[in-house]
């Protein structure tokens, strides 16, 4: 039998994380010789055996330093399982098919953001910069002192930009708004481990808004920059920073206010012409948050307040407002503007609903249709920023018909303009290669999802995907460009990184800048490389990428590119679930949310102490036909003046299950991994609880899911419920319906029933899957100081969600339907 061997001039490029069994699955085989194979095959590692063949189609092609170029497209395969890929000479690195091949890869790219936060370090367990600031160019005397420490290093250069973390906070809120449950708690606000009960993307985005909210301090001021070029001094990791800005080693950085107008300490000035793209991309963060923090009033004021007075200073000063280089003549030399006031007023007009924000959205649209690197080889450092338009995706959803598909389509124009460059090349490349390529790679991948969530049109997929595999090893370098995904694949080694240089530290998540061109590799200044190059065969004259810390354009990584990836990675961690069908939502071991692409929902009714609403309620559900689920405890039970409203339940075939014995508190409200229950008492409340269901002839079988005391719990607790041959379920949050317990003494606690209605109306409009598979939490009763009933508006809420179409079902009904 002959023995197959692979030659040292063909590769196979794969996406090293893997594919999903449902989803586009494409390799690009290379090679510097001119022959080319008719066929390729999938062998299953385990056998060894050949398991799909496919014919290897049209070739590409030359690129880069090959000759000739292949796709190899294996989507029709679906069996998960380990496999490699043979065609020609050439065999392809092992890897996966499986749904959850990308599971957990957006929050692994949090870990980078910690890592780049300034102020108290996580990642250090130390404080860095907190002397900044003092200003200049403002309207106070130059050096005033103002308190401008927290947020971002940009990179491993330790500026930071307003423009850039607006920008990546915008991505960070909504990854969490689009896609909730992808993203786990496992740390606290200040980024040490341990969980708070509030996602670790949505604390991300919080450490951003709390330093943006000291660049705008009151309505007529704001920064633009802090720190200069003058940190470009070495290697040194930032709790040791004592760059001299000339008011002391270490003493603080200058704090740069956006006045309009050019702006440069130094030898070198930028090209200011306004403010509006700095200003406009902090309102639209600033109300984006408010939406998402509607459940804390106090804080959805503040950032309301902030992003109408940022809005204000974009109408006052419009123009592209750039950073200002000192030194050096490399600074981000934005040159639009229109696009970040088009996505602050579109977010204005979901906040307010005012009119007069949609109208000045839809003329800011007309202005910038395409994104314009698009469709180009080349433009300057950051000349168009953000690298796409969210504001068409934000406007569009609120737009009707026609104005709906007229901005859809300017998506689609910018994508073909790209796609008329990549078709033409088996890496299916259309972005340029100037510096940050892989920060306009995630980014188109992104407005290719945005455009596919609009229209319905699929026929950019493969594009998109291809765009996604590029950063994971489907290049001509057969690399990925994030620090350590996947573990024990070919990623960056050697970092252009303080933390690497000097101590060895890991950068988890971090996406590098990624392939230049190789004339700017040629011409930038100061750059060396440090050793030998394992990629040097793969080099060209065309385009270049080195794994070293020498070369600062290709290998750095980027707070604002990785924050965009997170949004990309939550995008397609959700597509796997959807393509395999497992569409529910868990936190903590607990199913918070059914299948989101089904129009149900579970309306949810919890009682210990109060019980006025049951016959309410009741009388509510028979005259709409529909079936509850009620999650009562022991005591509610036992109490002899619900008995009768328990059995009109029971009789009306509503789900009852257990929301424990005696009410328990399971945790610890500020510390959430902190039990303050041992895992006995925990079962034998749970024990006595089902002893009391069992009085009403309802056993586990009829109850498989509990609903734990407080809508409180962690993964102990979960897992406790589970040994108990349980499942635990919680309410799906986003709404304020499960604040109808409180009342006008708890002050800036209580919540009015106009307040929770809207607030559901609002989540099913703005959310891109409604109210699909909604866990929605209320209250059996309440205290008889809350007047304002919110079961007295339960007819009115069925009805408006029944015309929009959506279906009222018990939890295990909801459940079983996945």
């Amino acid at each position: 039998m002959a023995i197959k061997t692979f030659a040292a001039d063909e590769w196979i490029r794969i996406n090293q994380l893997g594919y999903i069994p449902k989803g586009i699955k494409v390799a690009v085989w290379a090679s510097k010789n001119n022959a080319i194979p008719k066929n390729f095959q999938l062998v299953s590692t385990q056998t060894g055996s050949v398991i799909f063949s496919g014919v290897t189609g049209a070739p590409f092609g030359a690129y880069g330093p090959f000759s000739q170029t292949l796709r190899l497209n294996f989507s029709a395969f679906h069996t998960p399982g380990t496999y490699y890929l043979t065609c020609g000479n050439a065999r392809s690195p092992v890897f996966t098919i499986g749904d959850d091949v990308y599971a957990g890869i957006a929050d692994f790219g949090l870990r980078y953001l910690r890592q780049q936060r300034s102020g108290f370090n996580p990642f250090l367990k130390d404080s860095c910069h907190t002397h900044d600031g003092y200003t200049m160019y403002g309207p106070m005397p130059d050096t005033t002192r103002i308190n401008v420490w927290g947020g971002w290093h940009d990179a491993t250069d330790y500026l930071q930009y307003v423009t850039t973390s607006a920008n990546a906070t915008f991505h960070l809120l909504s990854a969490y708004r689009d896609f909730p449950g992808i993203f786990t708690d496992h740390y606290q606000a200040n980024g040490l481990e341990g969980s708070n009960g509030m996602a670790d993307v949505l604390d991300e985005a919080k450490w951003g808004l709390d330093w943006l909210l000291k660049m705008h301090p009151r309505k007529d001021w704001m920064f633009n920059q802090l720190a200069d070029d003058r940190d470009h001094h070495g290697f040194r990791l930032p709790d040791e920073d004592s760059v001299d800005y000339g008011v002391g080693p270490g003493l603080g950085r200058p704090v740069y206010f956006a006045t309009g107008k050019p702006q440069g300490l130094g030898k070198y000035k930028n090209r200011t012409t306004g403010v509006a793209s700095t200003a406009g991309k902090f309102s639209s963060v600033f109300a984006l948050a408010a939406i998402i923090y509607q459940n804390n009033p106090s804080l959805a004021s503040l950032f309301k307040e902030r992003s109408l007075s940022a809005y204000e200073m974009g109408l006052a000063k419009p123009g592209a407002c750039q950073t200002a280089p000192n030194r050096e003549p490399y600074f981000y030399e934005e040159d639009n503007w229109t696009d970040d006031m088009e996505l602050a007023a579109a977010e204005l007009y979901s906040l307010t609903g005012e009119k007069s924000y949609y109208t000045q959205s839809i003329r800011y649209s007309k202005e910038e249709k395409v994104t314009p690197w698009m469709g180009q080889d080349t433009a300057r450092h950051y000349q168009w920023y953000p690298f796409h338009n969210f504001g068409h995706y934000e406007l569009a959803k609120e737009a009707a018909a026609p104005e709906n598909k007229t901005i859809t389509s300017y998506y689609k124009e910018g994508i073909e303009r790209v796609w008329n460059k990549a078709r033409k090349n088996a890496f299916y490349r259309g972005v340029p290669f100037i510096w940050c390529s892989n920060n306009l790679n995630t980014s188109f991948a992104i407005q290719c999802y945005l455009y596919r969530q609009l229209s319905g049109d699929n026929r950019f997929d493969e594009l998109a995907q291809a765009c996604f595999d590029w950063l994971f090893g489907c290049n001509p370098w057969g690399t990925g460009m994030v620090y350590g995904l996947p573990a024990g694949g070919d990623t960056p080694a050697d970092p252009h990184s303080s933390f690497s240089q000097l101590k060895h530290y890991p950068l988890d998540g971090g996406m590098v800048d990624g392939p230049v061109y190789g004339s700017i590799f040629k011409n930038l200044r100061g750059l060396k490389l440090m050793h030998e190059d394992p990629y040097a065969a793969f080099q060209s004259d065309y385009v270049v990428y080195h794994d070293d810390s020498g070369d600062y354009s290709t290998n750095e990584p980027t707070t604002d590119g990785t924050a965009s990836l997170v949004y990309l990675m939550a995008a397609k961690e959700a597509e796997a679930r959807n393509l395999s069908g497992n569409n529910t939502v868990t936190a903590y071991g607990g199913i918070i949310r059914g299948d989101t692409t089904k129009k149900n929902i579970a309306l949810v009714f919890t009682g210990d102490e109060f019980g006025d609403g049951i016959y309410s309620i009741a009388r509510t559900l028979q005259t709409r036909k529909i079936h509850a689920s009620f999650f009562l405890t022991g005591n509610f039970y036992r109490n002899p003046s619900f008995k009768k409203g328990i059995q009109l339940l029971q009789k009306d075939s509503n789900y009852l299950g257990s929301h424990s014995d005696r009410h328990p508190l399971y945790c610890d409200w500020t510390n959430r991994d902190s039990l303050l229950i041992s895992r006995r008492q925990f079962l034998n409340d749970l024990t006595a609880a089902y002893q009391e269901l069992k009085q009403w002839n309802i056993t586990p079988k009829e109850a498989p899911y509990f609903l734990p005391a407080y809508e409180w719990y962690n993964d102990s607790i979960a897992a406790w419920t589970k040994d108990f041959g349980l499942q635990l379920v919680n309410f799906t949050p986003g709404t304020r319906s499960n604040a109808d317990y409180t009342f006008p003494k708890m002050g800036e606690k209580y919540v009015p029933g106009d307040t929770i209605y809207n607030s559901i109306l609002h989540y099913e409009k703005k959310s891109p899957s409604g109210l699909n598979g909604f866990i929605l939490l209320l209250h059996i009763g309440t205290d008889p100081d809350r007047t304002d009933k919110f079961y007295d508006r339960l007819p009115q809420l069925i009805d408006a969600l029944r015309e929009k179409g959506y279906r009222f079902l018990r939890i295990d009904q909801l459940l079983k339907e996945q």
